[in-house]
This record gives structure tokens, C-alpha cells and sequence, in this order.
């Protein structure tokens, strides 16, 4: 690939960590290939296993592998002929940054910068496509100070710059600006209407504690998809949309719809995995969630996997995904690479507590959403600062967005602090909102509600 530039140490030890922890999820899995039928249960651990689909982490352009790569090698081919073409280099860009998001691989964000400064340096006034590509890029890179900026300077260039716009809503998103957000998704949606603007009002509506205001905004979305990958992107989103208000058979209904359009869906694997894990059929859902594993081994989907052996009473399996989690986290930090919202979600409960609220904090540095202030929340109290713990448990809430996991771990925080009548109400709260949320985490709240003399 005479196109794709030299990486930086950085990158290349971001690589090795990758494919370390590929390494070794796969040597689990295989070691663990003999499933047997499971006990009832659920899904997604400590972390918050029924989180919305965020756009920023969810493109609405979705490619398969191959295809992707087969675009990015066309490109390439062309760039060799038209060196001077800002507009191709700034396409380039954009396909490094959704191959970075697809494969999990950070390596291709340094080349994804490369492509971007190229075309700002053939075309540097009328760039809105490469100015928008390098938001999309910084959001990705979690820096959304920088997302915003570029995407205001693309919107200054070309006002109806779609993805621009979409990357403004996320940026605003991550920055804890909700009305601000809420806002620009309004105003996206009435200048360039379509399927990346419609995912993220839904979100924001979501968000605002509006499930069924997210839902009428989702299904616009479905009848304006006609490919399949839009096709798989829309359903799944309203896959984990029923999915997070405990709606376990609409959440499979839609996932099936986005595996029709797309069988290699991981998204919507990864739903339905969670989905059957949750409602008792443990070995589809163990099916699944190795699959999504084999492809994406990350300490969102590890812990899933781990969660779902342990549901069906697989302890010595399950500590075979922490361990990958664990293993994962510290070739993290030992190569330079950032822990992130996942990892401190994870190693509050299946790993250590003290990272996990190191992550935290630097999430938290980062960006101030509610998930990033739930999770910081939960590492607290996993470190015994429950009084600051249930300041960010009460802000997590403030948006109005409800959430199991949200609910069940402000519940979790106000019974060690002894204050019982709230406790009983976020944990009875968490199980009546969506009872699988986490075969950990709801098999916790119910301990705790039977230790406070109360039951669902």
C-alpha cells in the first residue's frame, strides 16, 4: 500500500495491544469451545450493557471489511494517478477513520490525519469535506473540544455539510451540552434530514429521558433506509432502543432485521446476543457474543462474554474473559494507549478498582456525558468514596435518561450509605426497567433488596 504512511511508536504498540488481545480471546474461546445449555441470566455487566447506540461510535456508513478495504485500495489506486485530487484525499481519510471504528484498530487514525492535512494543504479554503472528516476523526480520537471546532469551521464553508452537522450533535453529546444538542439536532434535521441526523436526534431524545420520542424518530429513519447496510444501522439502533426499556422481543425482532441485511452485522450480533443471554437462552447468546469476540475483543465485549458464562453458572470461564480484560488494560497503559469508558466500567467489577477509577477520572477529563459520569461514579464507590459517588450517580440522572445499570448502581451507592428508602426505589427501579440488564448487576440488586427487607 504505497499510500499508507509509516506509523508512529505509538500506533504501532496501539496495534500490538490489538493483536495480543485478539491472541489470546481467541485462544480462550477456542479453549471454551464446548458449550452446554445454560440457567436463566442476563447481559453486560457492570458496565452499562444496554447503552444507546451512539452515533459517534456507530457511523451510519457501514461497510463490511472487505469492502471497505477493497474502497480504500480504489482510492489509493486513483491517488497514485491524481496526486492533487484534495477531494479523494480527504475521502481516504474518512474510510481510515470507519476502518479504525470497524476493526477496533487505532492505526489507522494516524494515517486517517495524513490523508486530511493532504487535502487541507491542496484545497486549504473550501475544504468542508476534509474539515469535516478530521471532526469525525477527533471524535473518534475522543477529543470533542477539537470535533466541535472543526465541525463549526466545515459548517462556516458549507452550512448543509451533513456530516458536519451529525458530528456536531455527537461532539455536544460528549461534552454533557444537552440542550445545546438538542438544539443543533433540530436544527440538522431540518436542513439536511436523513439517516445520520435521524440517529442522532433520536439519541438526544433518548437521552432526555424520551424513549418513545426516540422511537417515532427511528422509524423515520427505517422507511427512508434502502441499502442494507442503512438498512442494518436503523434497526439495530431500534434494537438496543427496546433493548435498554427491557423490550427483549421487539429488540430481537429488529436485530433480526439488521442480520437479514447484513449477516456479519456486529452491532446487531452483539444486541442479540446480549438480548437471548438476558432472557435465558444462554447458549444462542454465548454463540453470539464469541462471534462478535472473535472480531472485536474489547473489555465491552469480553465482559459480556464473560458475564454470559457466568450466568450459567461457568465461573472458571468467565475469569477466562476477565483475565483477557485485565491483560488487554495493561498492555493498554504499558504501550501508551488509553484505557477508556469501557475499561473502567470493567475493571470495577471484574478487575482493579483503582484503574478503573484512574480511567475514570480521565474520562471524565475528556468528556462529561452520563455514561462517563455513571462510570465514574461506580469506580468511586468500588473504592469506598460513596458521598462523592452518589453526587455523580445524582448527575447522571439530571438529563432524565433512564437506565438500568444507571439506576441500579445509584441504588448500589445510597445502600452503603446507608440510606435505605432510596436504595430500595433505584434498585426495585433498575429490575422493573429492564430485569437483564446484567446476570451480575441484577443478581446483585436483587441481593440488596432482599438484605434492605424488600423484593421486586
Amino acid at each position: 500500500m504505497a499510500l499508507r504512511p509509516s506509523l508512529p511508536p505509538t500506533a504501532r504498540t496501539a496495534a500490538v495491544v490489538f493483536a495480543l488481545a485478539a491472541g489470546l480471546t481467541a485462544a480462550s474461546i477456542v479453549i471454551d469451545a464446548s458449550d452446554g445449555p445454560g440457567g436463566p441470566g442476563g447481559s453486560g455487566g457492570g458496565q452499562d450493557a444496554a447503552r444507546a447506540l451512539h452515533p459517534a461510535a456507530a457511523r451510519y456508513e457501514q461497510l463490511s471489511g472487505d469492502g471497505l478495504a477493497r474502497q480504500i485500495d480504489a482510492m489509493q489506486t486513483h491517488l497514485r494517478a491524481e496526486p492533487k485530487d484534495a477531494e479523494s484525499w480527504a475521502g481516504l481519510g474518512s474510510a481510515y477513520v470507519e476502518q479504525a471504528r470497524t476493526s477496533g484498530d487505532p492505526t489507522r487514525y494516524p494515517q486517517a490525519d495524513k490523508a486530511f492535512a493532504r487535502s487541507l494543504s491542496l484545497e486549504p479554503r473550501d475544504n468542508d469535506v476534509a474539515l469535516a472528516g478530521r471532526a469525525s476523526l477527533a471524535a473518534a480520537r475522543h477529543d470533542f473540544r477539537g470535533a466541535l471546532r472543526d465541525a463549526d469551521k466545515a459548517l462556516k464553508v458549507n452550512s448543509y455539510s451533513q456530516g458536519a452537522l451529525a458530528v456536531r450533535v455527537d461532539a455536544l453529546v460528549e461534552l454533557g451540552r444537552y440542550k445545546d444538542a438538542y438544539t443543533a439536532a433540530e436544527k440538522a434535521d431540518s436542513l439536511r434530514p436523513g439517516i445520520p441526523v435521524f440517529t442522532r436526534l433520536a439519541y438526544v431524545h433518548e437521552l432526555r429521558g424520551d424513549p418513545a420520542g426516540a422511537r417515532r424518530v427511528l422509524l423515520r429513519a427505517q422507511d427512508s433506509a434502502t441499502s442494507p447496510s442503512d438498512i442494518a444501522y436503523v434497526s439495530t439502533a431500534l434494537g438496543q432502543l427496546a433493548w435498554n426499556q427491557g423490550e427483549y422481543e421487539a429488540a430481537r425482532r429488529a436485530y433480526g432485521t439488521a442480520l437479514r441485511a447484513v449477516p456479519d452485522y456486529l452491532p446487531a450480533l452483539e444486541g442479540r446476543g446480549r438480548t437471548s443471554v438476558a432472557d435465558g437462552r444462554q447458549k444462542a447468546g454465548i454463540r453470539d457474543l464469541e462471534a462478535v469476540v472473535r472480531r472485536y475483543p474489547l473489555p465491552a465485549e469480553l465482559a459480556a462474554l464473560g458475564e454470559a458464562y457466568e450466568a450459567r453458572g461457568d465461573r472458571s470461564k468467565a475469569r477466562g474473559q476477565y483475565s483477557v480484560v485485565d491483560t488487554w488494560i495493561a498492555l493498554a497503559r504499558a504501550n501508551g494507549v488509553a484505557t477508556d469508558l469501557d475499561s473502567a466500567l470493567v475493571a470495577a467489577d471484574h478487575g482493579d478498582v483503582k484503574e478503573a477509577l484512574k480511567a475514570a477520572r480521565a474520562e471524565w477529563d475528556r468528556r462529561h456525558t452520563v455514561h462517563t459520569t455513571d462510570a465514574l461514579a461506580w469506580a468511586l464507590h468500588r473504592n469506598g468514596k460513596d458521598e462523592e459517588a452518589l453526587k455523580y450517580a445524582k448527575d447522571a440522572a439530571e438529563p432524565g435518561y433512564r437506565n438500568a445499570a444507571f439506576l441500579y448502581h445509584r441504588g448500589a451507592i445510597e445502600k452503603s450509605l446507608g440510606d435505605a428508602g432510596p436504595a430500595r426505589r433505584h434498585l426495585k427501579a433498575a429490575l422493573d426497567l429492564n430485569p437483564g440488564f446484567s446476570p451480575t448487576g441484577a443478581r446483585a440488586a436483587k441481593a440488596a433488596l432482599k438484605d434492605l427487607g424488600a423484593t421486586r
